[in-house]
């Protein structure tokens, strides 16, 4: 008997008072018990330049939590004629630069009975006037005079004569649920557009309290940093952690956050303990270390978050820190759960060893998490699945009941504090009892009809250690003119774009190798993340060279002037269609491919000049060398007959067909379930639902019906490999089949497709319709082979149509590749253009709701 998997659910620690964090319990109670069990003369907020701006003198817990008093009750005052928001919370918008009088400010905004809305002092003003509209908050905090709101000088005119002790429930703004908001913070969305996190007191209190338990601060450390942007969730715990234990914080303003010699100097000064901070910014202390910058030894806890660690920035950290006596984590989380919902502790380098990639780890205190399915069930142990979170550390949703969807019924909860479960948008996986990322949802894309995951050439493009930073990002996912792209800042400035093209080559397959664009600096948000978003418009906007700097690239030396003619119109098509995309100076000995091209915009390619009065067939296209031989088969339109359905002699020297038998068995079922598995259109809206062994199921109930049909075919190449498969029926006599996997969700759609047009649009009966069912290339062709093979089994396949004398071919195309050589080469006709995404199922659902507009699927007929 079989064992019973797994399934992949891990729960955190238990603790008591993980529903805390009401008025009784609030946040800013804790720092008022501190003060009154004996910290009041203590220093609690401290500038990293004494004397210096706003709000540069040191104060005491007891002189922050007199003021904050004190400046609260000016605030009810302001805010409660004002009212609560549509979704009932008191906020207080507060944009203001990192000072000490921000830090009071914001206890103050707790104090008040209201939750803090930071806005970052470089906003632009369309996304503050955004923020303030969708959010309105009851009171507009500023460093300075705003008509929307008050400054913090005058407000704290008006509090003077105000007491400084606690206030008490009544003097605060009413309560409107049990829930008391916390804070605010508006985050990026995938489209640009911010949106806004309502994180509660129990969110925050819960995220403190592990912290202080798994991470207790030490009897010698007194002073910690608070450096990062307001507006980034690791400030919470950055700031609250030490100030609600008793602990005084540093004030960093972002001049000294920027630089890390200053950084580090201050650090060493203050013999701070502990930091937060990305793995971007560890990176570039660490390289300061390598100038001989001395060590900040104090410094035993360091935490990074908010991007993925690199097993390779780890080792770089022990090479500079004792194991055993300083630690480096790996905090996982997003704004929606408070920051941190996993965490994994490296104490020496060999725990490096233990994983590909550093794990982000275990859940925390009153967290569940969950890797689901598609069909929201717990994936085993081991294999890949979406991450969700329930738990104490959950947001309330977002303002304006935005994207509802984010936060669902937790199926699996009994107990209500885990009722509902985030959707985070990553994958991971359970690995030797830890969990391991496994990059965004939105991460894997199909570059050239292959599936790739863009996390995995951004870890193999940064082994390169003249890269200081890169991203990788993909243009225009799916379409003609995709393009995958490698953003770097590098060291060596002598360094280019092709020199790191080619050291990818050594470890990546073509299709995933990157277009390199240099940067002087990678644009990073507030919150110290990439900006992904400003990164693809910058390459946007690349495209839009004008035409001289195009035709700059143009380099007509050594063309005879009788091909003159026929070479501008070459390669004035070839840098359309190929764009920014062009590697190096189009010119006669260049090479289609080396220039930028793949299957599809070869297509395009011959199509365009097709348009322009220039004929080529795609076989002699790709077989060309050099953009000359190219010019050589080229020809005005009339002058010959145009050879779209290539019989060329090249293809039939390099390629033949036999039709199926056993001998072909192993190579087909191999090609079939690899080339399917990795680079189907449809299929990849149901990962991770669909497996190998899916095709191999489905192949064991098709094989003996594909063999004795004697219309099905294997293409063998010269040296005799199989390197492609063609599977043909008969329209009215195809085999029925009953598979258990969902490909038969792939079936069901087809025939929902397909269907009708049989019925109303082509011949009926047997014999008159050759149904092209299926085709697969091998997985190690390259894109010019794999357009010729995909051409020769096209033509292949009309050969068996005349030859059993069948009326036309009937096909339905669902890749990109596929459809332009259907539509554009071979001339189907194409009967029902449907987009894929609005298919709904006969349970109700959309399997592909997912995918984007522009992905349809063509049923086309040819008639022979």
């Amino acid at each position: 008997m079989g064992s019973i998997p797994q399934l992949s659910a891990l729960r955190g620690e238990v603790r008591p008072g993980a529903g805390a964090g009401r008025r009784e319990s609030a946040l800013h109670r804790l720092l008022e018990e501190r003060v009154a069990a004996g910290v009041a003369s203590a220093p609690a907020l401290l500038p990293a330049v004494p004397g210096a701006g706003a709000g540069g003198r040191a104060r005491t817990f007891a002189q922050l939590d007199a003021a904050a008093a004190r400046l609260a009750r000016a605030m009810v005052r302001r805010a409660a004629p004002q009212g609560p928001n549509a979704d009932g919370d008191w906020l207080v918008a507060v944009w203001m630069a990192p000072s000490l009088d921000l830090v009071t400010a914001l206890l103050a905004v707790w104090k008040a009975g209201a939750a803090y809305l930071p806005l970052d002092p470089e906003f632009p003003a369309a996304r503050v006037a955004h923020i303030l509209g969708e959010a309105r908050p009851a009171l507009l905090l500023t460093d300075s005079e705003d008509p929307r709101g008050v400054s913090f000088a005058q407000l704290q005119e008006e509090a003077e004569t105000e007491s400084g002790e606690p206030l008490v429930e009544e003097e605060m703004l009413p309560s409107s649920s049990d829930d008391d908001l916390a804070l605010v913070l508006y985050t990026s969305g995938s489209t640009g557009v911010p949106k806004g996190v309502r994180l509660p007191q129990r969110a925050v209190l819960n995220r403190l309290r592990w912290q202080w338990r798994v991470f207790p601060y030490t009897e010698s450390e007194r002073v910690c940093v608070f450096k990062t942007a307001l507006t980034f969730v690791d400030s919470v715990c950055e700031l609250w952690g030490p100030l609600l234990q008793g602990r005084a914080v540093l004030v960093v303003p972002k001049d000294i956050t920027r630089d890390p010699a200053r950084l580090l100097s201050l650090l060493r000064q203050h013999q701070v303990e502990r930091l937060v901070l990305v793995p971007s910014l560890l990176r570039a202390i660490l390289m300061h270390l390598e100038s001989g910058v001395p060590l900040p030894t104090s410094l035993k806890l360091w935490v990074c978050s908010g991007e993925a660690l690199s097993v390779e920035l780890g080792k770089q950290f022990f090479q500079y820190f004792t194991p055993g006596q300083h630690k480096l984590c790996n905090f996982y989380g997003s704004t929606e759960i408070m920051g941190d919902v996993t965490y994994h502790v490296l104490s020496e380098p060999e725990d490096l060893d233990l994983h590909v990639t550093v794990p982000i780890g275990l859940p925390l205190d009153n967290t569940n998490i969950y890797l689901l399915d598609d069909q929201g069930r717990p994936v085993p142990v081991g294999e890949k699945g979406q991450l969700f979170v329930a738990g104490s550390n959950l947001a309330l949703g977002y303002v304006a009941g935005r994207d509802a969807d984010r936060f669902i019924d937790n199926p699996f909860a009994v107990d209500p504090d885990y009722s509902l479960l985030y959707r985070t948008g990553d994958y991971a996986r359970i690995l030797k009892g830890t969990i391991i990322y496994e990059g965004r949802t939105d991460s894997q894309v199909k570059i050239r009809g292959h599936r790739v995951d863009l996390s995995e050439v951004e870890r193999i493009l940064l082994t390169n250690k003249e890269i200081n930073k890169g991203v990788v990002l993909c243009y225009k996912p799916g379409e003609i003119d995709q393009a995958l792209l490698a953003f770097v800042t590098v060291n060596d400035k002598d360094l280019t774009a092709a020199d790191i093209e080619m050291e990818l080559r050594k470890n990546l397959t073509s299709y995933m190798v990157p277009q390199v664009v240099i940067l002087e600096t990678i644009p990073l948000l507030v919150n110290g993340k990439t900006d992904r978003q400003y990164l693809l418009k910058y390459y946007e906007e690349s495209l839009k060279c004008d035409q001289n700097i195009l035709k700059a690239n143009l380099d007509y030396s050594g063309i005879p002037e009788k091909k003159m003619d026929a070479a501008t119109v070459l390669f004035e098509t070839v840098a359309f269609v190929l764009g920014s995309a062009v590697r190096s100076k189009i010119q006669r000995e260049s090479n289609f491919y080396e220039l930028g091209g793949n299957s599809l915009n070869s297509i395009s390619t011959v199509t365009q000049l097709r348009r322009q009065g220039f004929v080529i067939g795609i076989t002699e296209f790709i077989s060309s060398k050099t953009l000359y031989d190219v010019l050589e088969n080229m020809h005005p339109e009339g002058e010959i007959e145009l050879r779209c359905t290539p019989t060329a002699d090249a293809n039939k020297k390099k390629y033949y067909a036999e039709y199926l038998s056993e001998e072909h068995k192993k190579d087909v079922y191999s090609i079939i379930s690899g080339s399917f598995y990795e680079k189907a259109d449809l299929e990849q809206w149901l990962m991770p639902d669909i497996q190998r062994s899916d095709y191999v199921e489905l192949l064991d109930k098709l094989w003996i019906p594909l063999v004795e049909k004697e219309l099905s075919f294997a293409v063998k190449s010269e040296n005799g490999d199989i390197v492609g498969v063609a599977f043909n029926f008969d329209a009215y006599d195809e085999p029925p089949v009953e598979i258990d996997s969902k490909l038969n969700i792939i079936f069901d759609f087809l025939e929902y497709l397909e269907g009708p047009v049989r019925e109303e649009q082509l011949p009926h009966g047997k014999g008159h319709i050759l149904h092209s069912f299926m085709m697969g290339t091998h997985e190690n062709l390259s894109y010019q082979e794999n357009i010729a093979v995909m051409q020769f089994m096209e033509e292949e396949v009309l050969n068996v149509a005349k030859e059993k004398n069948f009326t036309g071919i009937f096909t339905t195309n669902t890749s990109p590749l596929t459809q332009q050589l259907g539509i554009d080469v071979y001339e189907y006709k194409v009967l029902n253009n449907y987009q894929v995404n609005k298919y709904v199922a006969p349970d109700g659902t959309k399997p592909f709701g997912a995918a984007p507009d522009w992905q349809t699927a063509t049923c086309c007929w040819k008639v022979v």
